[in-house]
């Protein structure tokens, strides 16, 4: 066995033959002597690798928190390397100092995560569907109450926040609304005029157009972009506000957060909502009317055509989905915004939650219509 002192004589190493490591330790344990124990102590148990490592503290006088903590260190990393690890003789004080500290360090393994059946999965996704369908009912609910309320006293409503919102989602939305509806008006006259030209009835690609745009995929498309452009930021605003607890010292100053920051967006979405539509379903007919005049008909019979197809009727009925379609896609993108956790990813997790269901909703809410219009025969 050999001996070497270390540490101002705090800290003694012994190997044995045996493939034990032994640590004697003399005199005070404290916050002066325990750095240059630790770095000697660390250094000799890398280097031997021991199976058990025994702590001798029959010298030891004194042990505050620092001494405390490297005696832990060195059991959480004989632990690791599944090592034996043994303090002899420790007086009653540093043990009760090392019991204090030790639960929080130790290295515990991870408990084996159950294994859920085909059924508890189905539950839990039902449960969890459920709490959604509830807290999107309530959320309504008190919607319906907050807008009530700003109807009756209009005073009450952030106006300046309105408008700027109204900018955000309406006025800065127009060149990616013109652009997509231009394209979506220009590939689907292409695409129909090929095989309606085999029959000579190109002509009525205009009526296909002029119908589709401002019944279905005017409105429709206004929607998808507002709940991937500005659902996704109401959810971030309000996911941020929520997680730096800005809501909840509103909370606390008597302001409902319904009222004071989802009512204002409610009413910007809705109020631009229905003139995207329109400029989309503009923008898709002069993607047509581009197709048409390729294909040698004069622009003026494209517009004769077009009038002739479509009705007031069809124009209103579009505009009601975009109103519908917007108070759907605000809605939520608050309602994830203001259901966000804590954490780093919180925000993250509640905007993407914003674009899906926004999605689902604005295709249910497009099927009801749909129904809608075919029993009422509009």
């Amino acid at each position: 066995m050999r001996s070497v002192e270390t540490a101002q004589g705090v800290l003694r190493t012994h190997a044995s033959s045996h493939d034990d490591l032994v640590f004697s330790i003399t005199g005070p344990l404290d916050a002066r002597t325990t750095g240059q124990a630790w770095r000697t102590a660390l250094e000799r148990l890398t280097a031997s690798n021991p199976s058990k490592l025994i702590i001798d503290a029959r010298g030891l006088t004194y042990c505050d928190g620092a001494g405390a903590a490297l005696l832990l260190e060195l059991r959480r990393r004989q632990q690791l390397r599944k090592g034996t690890f043994e303090i002899r003789s420790l007086d009653a004080g540093c043990r009760a100092l090392i019991d204090l500290y030790g639960p929080k360090g130790e290295e515990r393994p991870d408990p084996p995560s159950p294994v859920e059946s085909i059924f508890e999965q189905i539950g839990r996704a039902t449960v969890t569907l459920a709490q959604d369908t509830m807290a999107l009912i309530a959320f309504v609910g008190e919607l319906c109450v907050a807008m009530g309320r700003a109807c009756r006293h209009p005073g009450l409503v952030r106006w300046s926040d309105a408008f700027w919102t109204a900018e955000l989602v309406g006025v800065n939305a127009l060149p990616i609304v013109a652009l997509l509806g231009f394209l979506l008006g220009l590939i689907m006259a292409f695409q129909a005029a090929i095989p309606m030209r085999q029959f000579g009835a190109d002509i009525y690609v205009a009526n296909l157009i002029g119908l589709s745009m401002l019944r279905e995929l005017g409105p429709l498309l206004t929607a998808i972009i507002l709940a991937g452009r500005s659902g996704s930021a109401f959810a971030a605003e309000l996911g941020t506000m929520k997680v730096s607890e800005e809501i909840d010292a509103l909370t606390t100053m008597g302001l409902e957060p319904v009222g004071f920051l989802v009512v204002p967006r409610v009413i910007a979405a809705v109020a631009m909502t229905p003139l995207l539509a329109v400029w989309a379903a503009f923008l898709g007919l002069v993607g047509g009317a581009v197709v048409m005049r390729s294909l040698g008909f004069p622009l003026v019979t494209y517009v004769i055509q077009v009038t002739s197809a479509v009705t007031i009727g069809d124009m209103v009925g579009g505009l009601c989905k975009a109103f519908v379609f917007g108070i759907v896609v605000a809605a939520v993108g608050c309602l994830r915004g203001l259901q966000t956790r804590s954490g780093a990813s919180a925000v993250g997790e509640s905007t993407t939650s914003a674009v899906v269901s926004g999605l689902v909703l604005i295709t249910i809410v497009d099927g009801v219509f749909a129904v809608v219009f075919y029993y009422l025969d509009l």
